[in-house]
């Protein structure tokens, strides 16, 4: 995918030049709620309180994207996509 790609702006309401950059997943907080409903859980005895995934791996994964318009600085992530090999070029 071109790093620079022409696309809709919601705030500048018309088509304008938008720099693609990945979302990549940040690392997880010890303290939010699902986290330590989970360490709760696992900790002392009794073991994992879901069962294993059984089953093959996705044969592609998602890929997040993230859309800033260098009009107005105004960024966009819509809905991911699946990708089995994602790269951003620079344009020539």
């Amino acid at each position: 995918m071109p790093k620079i790609i022409s696309m809709y702006c919601p705030s500048c309401k018309k088509h304008t030049p938008h720099e693609v950059d990945r979302v990549r997943k940040r690392k997880a907080s010890e303290f939010r709620a699902g986290q330590r409903r989970f360490r709760r859980a696992t900790s002392g005895y009794g073991g994992f309180p879901r069962p294993k995934f059984e089953g093959r791996e996705k044969p592609t994964k998602r890929v997040s994207l993230k859309y800033k318009c260098q009009t107005c600085k105004k960024s966009v992530t819509p809905p991911s996509i699946r990708a089995k090999k994602f790269e951003i070029v620079e344009a020539q």
